[in-house]
C-alpha cells in the first residue's frame, strides 16, 4: 500500500512538472511577445507583411512567415499520404507477419528517428541541385525543395502511425468480408480504411503538427526571403526557419517580434497535436 502511495506521489509530482515547463515556457513568450503586440497590434503583427528591421522605421509582421509554413506543410502532407498510406498497408496488409514486413517496419523506424539536419544536408547536396537542374527555382531553392524535404521526414512517422492504426482493425471483420468472398482490394475500401479512418486522420494530423515546427532542414532549403510565396518555387520563410535564421542577432523590437512568431508557432503546433490526440483517443 505505501509503495502504491509512493508510486502515485511520483507521477503526480511528474505531472506537476510538466504542466509547469509547460506553463513557464507559455508565460515567458507572452510576456516576450507583449512588446511586439503593443506596437503593432495583434491583428496587426499576424496579417502584415513587412519586415524591415532599419533602426527608425522598425516594422514586423508575421503573415509572410505564417503563409510559408503552411504552404510548406500542406504540401509536404499532400506528398506523404500516398506514399505513406501505401507502404502502411504493403506491412500492415499485404505482406503482414512476413520477414519482408518485419524488415521494412524495421527502416521505417529507423528513418523516423534520424535528425533533421541529416535530412537538411541529404535534400541540400541532392535534392537542391537536381531541382536547378531541371530548371525550378533557380539555384534549387525554395517552398517546394523544401516542402519535399519535410514530406521525406515525415513518411517514416505517418507510415508507423498507420501501421498501428490498421493494425487495430479487427481481423473477424475482414475474414467474414474474406468469407464472403470479397477481394484484398474489397476488404481495404470497404472494412479497412472505414474502420480505421478516423485513426488514419489523427496520424496524419500529428505528421502535420511535426512538419509545422521542423526548422533545420527547411532553413537550408527554403531561400529565407521575408515575402509572401507567389508559387510552388518561389523563396521564403516559415516560422521556425526565421528564427533559426536571425534570433542571434536581434534585439529590442525585432527580438520581441521573433519570440511573438515563437509564441504564434507553439500555439498552432499545440493545437494540431491536440486535435490529433483527441481523436487517436477516440478511435480508440
Amino acid at each position: 500500500m505505501t509503495s502504491e502511495k509512493t508510486v502515485k506521489n511520483i507521477l503526480k509530482a511528474s505531472s506537476v512538472i510538466i504542466l509547469l515547463i509547460f506553463g513557464g515556457m507559455a508565460f515567458s513568450m507572452i510576456k516576450g511577445a507583449i512588446p511586439a503586440f503593443r506596437e503593432f497590434g495583434v491583428f496587426g503583427f499576424l496579417f502584415s507583411s513587412d519586415w524591415n528591421p532599419t533602426e527608425g522605421k522598425e516594422a514586423y509582421g508575421a503573415l509572410p512567415f505564417i503563409a510559408g509554413t503552411i504552404i510548406t506543410s500542406l504540401l509536404a502532407l499532400v506528398i506523404c499520404f500516398p506514399l505513406a498510406f501505401s507502404t502502411s498497408l504493403f506491412i500492415s496488409e499485404y505482406y503482414r507477419k512476413t520477414k519482408v514486413a518485419a524488415v521494412l517496419s524495421t527502416l521505417v523506424d529507423l528513418l523516423a528517428g534520424v535528425p533533421s539536419i541529416v535530412y537538411g544536408l541529404w535534400g541540400f547536396y541532392t535534392i537542391r541541385p537536381l531541382i536547378a537542374e531541371l530548371g525550378y527555382a533557380g539555384q534549387g531553392y525554395g517552398i517546394f525543395t523544401s516542402g519535399l524535404i519535410l514530406a521525406i521526414m515525415i513518411i517514416p512517422y505517418a507510415t508507423s502511425i498507420s501501421n498501428e492504426i490498421i493494425s487495430m482493425v479487427p481481423n473477424e471483420l475482414k475474414e467474414a468480408a474474406y468469407s464472403l468472398g470479397a477481394t484484398r482490394l474489397e476488404v481495404i475500401m470497404n472494412v479497412i480504411i472505414p474502420g480505421a479512418r478516423s485513426g488514419l486522420v489523427a496520424g496524419y494530423i500529428l505528421a502535420l503538427g511535426r512538419a509545422l515546427g521542423e526548422t533545420m532542414a527547411v532553413t537550408m532549403l527554403i531561400g529565407n526571403a521575408n515575402i509572401i510565396p507567389t508559387g510552388l518555387f518561389s523563396l521564403g520563410n516559415t516560422m521556425a526557419s526565421v528564427i533559426a535564421n536571425q534570433f542571434g542577432e536581434a534585439d529590442g523590437l525585432k527580438l520581441s517580434s521573433l519570440i511573438a512568431i515563437g509564441l504564434l508557432l507553439f500555439a498552432v503546433t499545440a493545437v494540431v497535436n491536440a486535435i490529433g490526440k483527441i481523436i487517436i483517443r477516440k478511435f480508440a
